[in-house]
């Protein structure tokens, strides 16, 4: 099913209707902390591309395609984590954020490698992965983009968005000179958007760094190498405009890029469109680590299997169904360094981990339609006997969506492997949450739970 795109008035005309613009923009802050990114470049980069684009003349329905390229190129972004901190031994979250400074200079790419490659790793690790990444760093980048990119254009499509959008978030690192990746295109074979998206988060990520005049001697050096020539001189003729700046560098960015949403036509968000929303995001947060592949998707069974047997109306479920889906959405702001870590997190460590459930509360706060579930996210790491995080809750003060959220993921988590164990038999994790009842977990959802696979086990006998 296609984006459903209404008349701007009617559509406008719906007080209850949230903008697209509103709730990917908001959303896209999660895709910043995965790059490493200061909060609202996903936004920033938006603003400039679509300045850029209407410089160019692009027609409205052309803006409105590069509005939300921009908005959503990194939504492959998590699915390459896990690969960065095995081959580099790095901080895959400070490997991103500056390798988006590093140009085709091989100066700079020495110093990068040996900069973020192994530095926690014994002596002989390091050299290893240091040898390794100097011998095979082509093939390597390949791999690396080739996957993020794929990814990213394959969760657009589930957003719904045309193939034009999706082609060009497969093709942002593509060079104008045809050394980029992942195919090599070069020149006009390179999607417009693309190469429009590729030059404004460069500008997003060096006037954040270092100012107005970094970004444009950046843009200067790349011009007819990274960047479309004409696409550069664009930008150039929007850079002369002091508003410009003053706005991208302003508190009100979110507002104005909002507001700066094309208006060919206002997309409906229905409720089918709010599911496909929250489970495409469930799936860049758990490509983000190897050990919680189908984490969210599986918890938001349990919750609804639990939810169904504890009496919720079906509206109320499938609100709970979205609240599961995105309540480990903080986990792409943490290191995989530290989410794949095969033995015990030390104290730093373990204080950037629960940092994860105020993420997500955080996140999911600045989308008015999700806002009610916010609550889960940051709670679902809570215990009745007031010893969870982030703020030490006890019963009274922890909603009974939260505990249902709560006991689905634990049973997940408990059965599914993780670095440091193999998956623990269904009745194994049951007696283990059962001698938490009271502590962690509220007795009647331990109950509902079990009585659902209990049912299940039934179903599965008779079938066989």
């Amino acid at each position: 099913m296609g984006l459903a795109l209404v008349d701007a008035d009617r559509a406008a005309a719906s007080a209850d209707q949230m903008r697209l613009a509103e709730l990917l923009g908001a959303l896209s802050h999660a895709l910043d902390i995965t790059e490493g990114q200061p909060i609202g470049h996903c936004v920033r980069a938006t603003w400039i591309g679509v300045h850029i684009g209407r410089r160019m003349g692009l027609p409205e329905l052309q803006l409105w395609e590069l509005y939300y390229t921009i908005m959503l190129k990194d939504l492959g972004c998590s699915s390459n984590a896990a690969r960065i901190c095995e081959l580099y031994l790095s901080d895959d979250i400070g490997f991103k954020r500056d390798f988006k400074t590093v140009n085709d200079s091989l100066p700079k790419v020495l110093s990068f490698v040996f900069s973020h490659t192994g530095l926690k790793a014994g002596l002989t690790e390091r050299f290893k992965a240091v040898l390794n990444v100097l011998q095979n760093g082509g093939e390597i980048v390949d791999d690396l983009i080739q996957t993020r990119c794929q990814r990213g254009a394959e969760i657009a499509a589930m957003l719904r968005f045309p193939a034009s959008v999706c082609d060009a978030i497969h093709g942002l690192d593509e060079h104008w000179n045809g050394k980029g990746r992942p195919d090599r295109r070069a020149g006009p074979a390179i999607p417009l958007y693309a190469r429009i998206a590729l030059l404004s988060q460069v500008v997003d990520v060096f006037h954040t760094a270092a100012g107005r005049e970094a970004a444009l001697a950046e843009v200067r050096e790349r011009a007819g190498s990274w960047f479309d020539p004409a696409v550069a001189a664009a930008f150039e003729a929007v850079a002369g405009s002091d508003a410009f700046w003053e706005t991208l560098s302003s508190d009100g960015i979110e507002d104005a890029v909002v507001a700066l949403e094309p208006r060919q036509g206002l997309i409906l968000i229905d409720e089918d469109y709010l599911d496909d929303i929250a489970r495409a995001f469930a799936q860049i947060i758990d490509s983000k680590s190897p050990f919680t592949s189908g984490h969210s998707e599986r918890v938001a069974v349990y919750a609804d299997m639990v939810a169904a047997e504890s009496g919720y109306t079906p509206e109320r479920r499938r609100w709970l169904r979205r609240a599961a889906l995105l309540h480990d959405i903080g986990k792409l702001g943490v290191s995989n360094s530290i989410l794949d870590k095969n033995g015990k997190l030390d104290e730093e460590e373990w204080k950037e981990m629960r940092g994860h459930a105020t993420l997500s509360e955080s996140i999911l706060s600045r989308v008015p339609v999700f806002r009610e579930m916010a609550r889960i996210g940051g709670g679902h790491h809570e215990r009745l006997d007031g010893k969870g995080y982030p703020r030490g809750l006890i019963e009274a003060e922890i909603e009974a969506e939260t505990m249902i959220v709560s006991v689905a993921d634990v049973f997940d988590a408990l059965t599914a492997n993780r670095p440091y164990r193999a998956a623990m038999p269904v009745e194994t994790a049951l007696s283990i949450m059962r001698k938490e009842i009271g502590t962690a977990f509220h007795a009647d959802f331990v109950a509902a739970l079990e009585r659902a696979i209990a049912a299940i086990e039934s179903d599965l006998s008779r079938a066989a």
